[in-house]
This record gives C-alpha cells, structure tokens and sequence, in this order.
C-alpha cells in the first residue's frame, strides 16, 4: 500500500510512475529482485540524525551509507543512524524500513547519492514492503529536490 502522504503528493503533483505489488521482503536488496529491478537502480531511503535534526539519505540497494563519509558530504560531525522508536513517530504512514524517498514529506532534508542518477528511473518501496513504485528520476528529483551528494 502506497503511503498516505505519498498518494496526496502524487495526486497534487501529477506524475507518470507504475507500482507493482510482490510478496513481502525484509530488506531493498531482496525488494529490488522480488520486483526484477537491478540493485543500482532501487533506492532506499536510510535515515540518521545531524546536527539536531533528522534527514535522510537515499542510495542504491547494493551500496551501504557511510556514516563518515554522508556527514563529511554535508558538513556534520554528529551523524548516528535514526532509531526504530524515531522511524515509527517521522513515519506514522509507513512500514519501518519501506520508507519512500521523499523526505520532502515527513519534513527532513533529502540528500541523494550521486548514483542514483545514472539510470532514467528510480525505484523504491513506496510505504509498504510489498508494493514498489517506479518513475523517471528526473520526476522524482523536480518532486523532492534533494541534495545530490557523494557518501
């Protein structure tokens, strides 16, 4: 099932995407070969907390963050990974861990890895763990805006 604010958004802000529904997937790798799409190209969404605030960091499934290294890019020293407890209350919508990658919505910094922009299309898990949705990457950063970053 497709987030709530999500769906709004999307109405709000007409897009061209397809979902696709699977069985049920513990993690963006497996989500990614439930749904044949390549790892490079299924982005999933990591969320931490810097400088106060919470943000969140959106990078291919085959590639794992970097604390060091995402909070060097944007200039944090006290960059943790957000808790289970911290993602249930930012993202009441959601299953924990199949958060969309419009940190747009649930008011956080959105910041992208570089590579994601490779590939026309972006996709991701859009709320649940068992539906994926798929759009140009060029819709999805006009949508979010996110800072594109190397980490």
């Amino acid at each position: 099932m497709i987030s709530e604010r999500l769906q709004r958004y999307l109405e709000e802000h007409p897009v061209r995407y397809q979902t696709q529904v699977h069985s049920p997937t513990p993690d963006a790798m497996r989500t990614a070969q439930a749904a044949h799409i390549p790892g490079k190209s299924f982005a999933k969404s990591v969320i931490f907390k810097a400088k106060g605030r919470v943000g969140m960091a959106v990078l291919p499934a085959i590639d794992q963050v970097h604390l060091a290294q995402l909070g060097k890019a944007i200039g944090a020293t006290d960059i943790t990974l957000a808790d289970e407890s911290e993602l249930r209350d930012a993202f009441p919508d959601c299953d924990i861990g199949a958060m969309p990658p419009f940190g747009n919505l649930y008011n956080m910094e959105t910041f992208v890895s570089e590579h994601l922009r490779e590939d026309e299309s972006i996709a991701f898990n859009a709320g649940s763990h068992d539906e994926v949705m798929k759009m140009s990457y060029q819709d999805y950063e006009r949508l979010v805006r996110p800072h594109v970053v190397h980490f």
